[in-house]
Parts: structure tokens; C-alpha cells; sequence
């Protein structure tokens, strides 16, 4: 397949403080792109083209990255950090952890909802996913025969609520003559269980989360807006602004690429996805490699070279899809956390390395509080990619990620291909 164009005119625009030379998707004649391309469209879509601002970002900047990538996947597993605060020091580097935690739980700006999967998203989100809310009813998730058969106990749970507002589920009694745990179920307890259907059904939302991180449960009239409430969308209409969201937010994507940034079924999606391209919303393109045709979103950038360099979580939106993660960077990622430790091939946290517009090395972290470091458990180099760059791009995001972290040391054990430059490259950095 050729990829002969007319690249168009050159515009610069500003990105954090620097300039760096486009290409104007608008004059494009022909519809292909290189994988190159197709990764850096990615790449900039999410924010990780360019080198992050000096300046540690605020509340505005924190709440313009979440609403321009849609929704940012919650997962507290704390081997390094809540992946959800991972994903935004992605993009800008140290912050505030504070700030996400106020817009979420004292501004009301954002809000949790079951999206990707547990999800932050703006509140404005909240009536595009009100068929999320009606399916969960639908859901087989074990529990809801003790649903119906209790709804004295479910008639208890709200009134416990309403009179003493925002609760835990080990601030709620247990039900009567029925056992108090559920078994085979993650949810543990009848009262974890309960709260957990009525949130993902909209008769609760999250208040708060605990020290713990345990979810504290309000009525949703005290924690989503009225506004956002009473606003009532059709169906076919919140899939098709979901899809809008997900196309802008990855640049360039399939139609699977597109439906799983929602977890929405691609049959479902399909359709209005026809619809965005026949209002000139998506643009149909063939990208080098892809065994399927693309969709392009008008408003994304080509720049000619990516500039970014970041740790990205495992649950970040550039690499969540794991076949998308392999089309684009030729990484075949997974997250082995439950897998046996003799069986992992590169380790228990791994984060993939993103330095310009490719995927680079992959290191096995654990934030080792009790020691008071950053531990690089092993540290791996992919194929075509140079040790010493990586590993000197490597050490300056791992001092980064250990400063914010409030952990004064990195130390890089001696596994993987990349540890040996990664640790000279650390050591370097610590005594300059």
C-alpha cells in the first residue's frame, strides 16, 4: 500500500511553551497514513506529545486533561500509585494529588461512574450514561436475587442514608437472619453488595473515599448537580456524543478501538459511528499495517515528531486496549500482577517506557515505602531501541515519579536488559 500525499501547509502551534511544525490534516488528499503517523495522531490526542509544562499544573489544568480525555480509569492498587493519579502525572509531571480529589468530592466537577470500566468523568458525562445505569439493573451479578427478596433490607440501607448522610459499607448494619457474606462474589459482604448495585443503578453516586480508599455512598441527589440530573438524552444520542469523545481522544482508532474506550459493544457502536462519517464527524482512513479500516477524527494533529516522554500506568487510555497497544507500538503488554511469580516474563507492575512516539522499555516498579525509595524490581529494553537513551530517559522520569511519590532514593535491581545502563544512568543522575 503506498502513502504518497500532498502534505499541505505547515502551521506551528503552541504546546506547552514550545512550538513544533504540523501537518494540516485539513489539506490531506489521500486517506493513508504510516504507522508513524498513526502513532504520533495517537500519541498527541492523549496529551504525551510534548515536554510538560515547568510550572506544576493547578485545578483548571487537572480538570482540562480529564475532560479532554473523557474519563480516566480508576484502579487503587498502590504498588506504585492509584492509577488514575498515575495517568495525570503522565501528562504533567508532579501535581497536587489534592486537586483531583477536590474536583471530584468537594466541586462536583467530576464524578464516579462505571464507563471504562470504574471511572472518573465529568459530570457532564452523567446522562450520557444513564443506559449504563439501566443495563447494570439487567446484570446477573449474583446478588440481585438478594434484591428482590430483601427489599426490606434494601428499604433499611437507603433509610440509613437519608438520615445520617455519606456512609461506608462497615458503617451499615447487617441483614437480618441471612448470612452477611457472599460467596464466590468480590464483593465480599451483603452490605458492600448492596451499596455497589444501587451506585451502579444511579440510586447512589460516591461522596467520598475513605483512608482507606473505601468508597463512602451518598444519595445521588446530594452529589451529582440537579442540571446534569434532569438532563435526559436518548440512547442513540449519548452513544454517538461517547463516540465523538473517544474518537477525539484517540486520534485516529477502529471501530473495536473506538466502542471499548466505553466498553460499549461494537455492534452498538457500529452504526453511529456511520452516522459521525457521514456528518463529516470521522473521516475513514487506511493506516499501514492495520488489518481494518480507521476512523480520523478532523481535529487531530500530526506532529512531525513527538517530543513526549512519560511512565504510563497500566490502565493509561494510550495502552489500556492491549491489541490496539501491539498495533500501534508492537508491544504485546499485559499486566501480570495476578499472574504466578515464575511465570512473569517482565514483572509483577510494569509500566511501559513512552519516550517520542514509541514504547521503548518496560519497568517493573514498586514504590518501597518502608525503605523509602523508588525500587526498579527490573527494567527491560525493547527490540530496536537504544540502551543509553532509554535508560538516561528512564532515570529522569524515575527521579521525577520518586520526588512526587515523596520517596528520596531510586535503586534498580539487577534484571532485565536495561538495568545495568538504567542504573548508571540513576547513579548519574544522583551524584550531579
Amino acid at each position: 500500500m503506498g502513502f504518497n500525499r500532498e502534505q499541505g501547509r505547515e502551521s506551528r502551534l503552541p504546546i506547552e511553551g514550545r512550538a513544533r511544525v504540523l501537518v494540516d490534516i485539513s489539506r490531506m488528499r489521500a486517506l493513508d497514513l504510516s504507522s508513524g503517523e498513526a502513532r504520533r495522531i495517537a500519541v498527541a490526542a492523549q496529551g504525551l506529545d510534548g515536554p510538560r509544562a515547568r510550572k506544576p499544573p493547578g485545578q483548571a489544568a487537572i480538570l482540562d486533561t480529564v475532560r479532554r480525555l473523557g474519563l480516566v480509569q480508576i484502579d487503587y492498587v498502590t504498588v506504585v500509585a492509584p492509577a488514575h493519579y498515575q495517568v495525570l502525572f503522565s501528562r504533567h509531571g508532579p501535581f497536587d494529588r489534592r486537586w483531583l480529589d477536590a474536583l471530584l468530592f468537594r466541586d462536583r466537577a467530576l464524578v464516579e461512574q462505571w464507563a471504562h470500566e470504574a471511572s472518573i468523568v465529568p459530570v457532564q458525562a452523567w446522562p450520557l450514561l444513564a443506559h449504563r445505569r439501566d443495563s447494570h439493573r439487567a446484570r446477573p451479578w449474583g446478588f440481585d436475587d438478594f434484591l428482590r427478596r430483601r427489599p426490606d433490607y434494601v428499604k433499611r440501607v437507603l433509610g440509613e442514608i437519608r438520615e445520617r448522610g455519606a456512609v461506608a459499607a462497615d458503617e451499615l448494619p447487617d441483614p437480618d437472619r441471612h448470612p452477611r457474606r457472599l460467596e464466590h462474589s468480590w464483593y465480599g459482604t451483603v452490605r458492600r453488595a448492596v451499596l455497589e448495585a444501587l451506585f451502579g443503578r444511579g440510586v447512589l453516586a460516591v461522596a467520598g473515599r475513605r483512608d482507606d480508599f473505601a468508597r463512602v455512598y451518598d444519595l445521588v441527589e446530594r452529589v451529582v448537580p440537579a442540571a446534569h440530573r434532569s438532563r435526559s438524552v436518548a440512547r442513540e444520542d449519548a452513544v454517538r456524543e461517547l463516540l465523538r469523545i473517544a474518537a477525539r481522544a484517540q486520534g485516529v482508532a477502529t471501530t473495536g478501538d473506538l466502542a471499548d474506550y466505553w466498553r460499549m459493544p461494537v455492534r452498538e457502536a457500529r452504526p453511529r459511528i456511520r452516522e459521525l462519517a457521514e456528518a463529516g464527524e470521522v473521516r475513514q482512513v487506511r493506516v499501514e499495517g492495520w488489518r481494518e479500516p480507521a476512523w480520523l477524527h478532523p481535529d487531530a494533529r500530526i506532529p512531525r515528531r513527538a517530543e513526549g516522554r512519560s511512565l504510563l500506568s497500566p490502565f493509561d487510555p494510550l495502552v489500556w486496549t492491549r491489541r490496539r497497544t501491539a498495533r500501534l507500538f508492537g508491544m504485546e503488554y499485559r499486566l501480570e500482577i495476578f499472574v504466578p511469580p515464575e511465570r512473569r516474563r517482565f514483572g509483577a507492575y510494569v509500566l511501559p517506557l513512552l519516550v517520542g512516539d514509541r514504547l521503548v522499555g518496560r519497568l517493573d516498579l514498586k514504590a518501597d515505602r518502608a525503605r523509602e525509595r523508588l525500587l526498579v524490581r527490573s527494567a527491560h529494553l525493547e527490540p530496536g531501541a537504544e540502551a543509553g537513551p532509554v535508560a538516561e530517559a528512564a532515570a529522569r522520569e524515575l527521579h521525577s515519579m520518586a520526588g512526587w511519590l515523596g520517596l528520596p532514593a531510586v535503586t534498580v535491581a539487577q534484571r532485565g536488559n536495561l538495568a545495568r545502563a538504567l542504573s548508571a544512568s540513576t547513579r548519574s543522575r544522583e551524584s550531579s
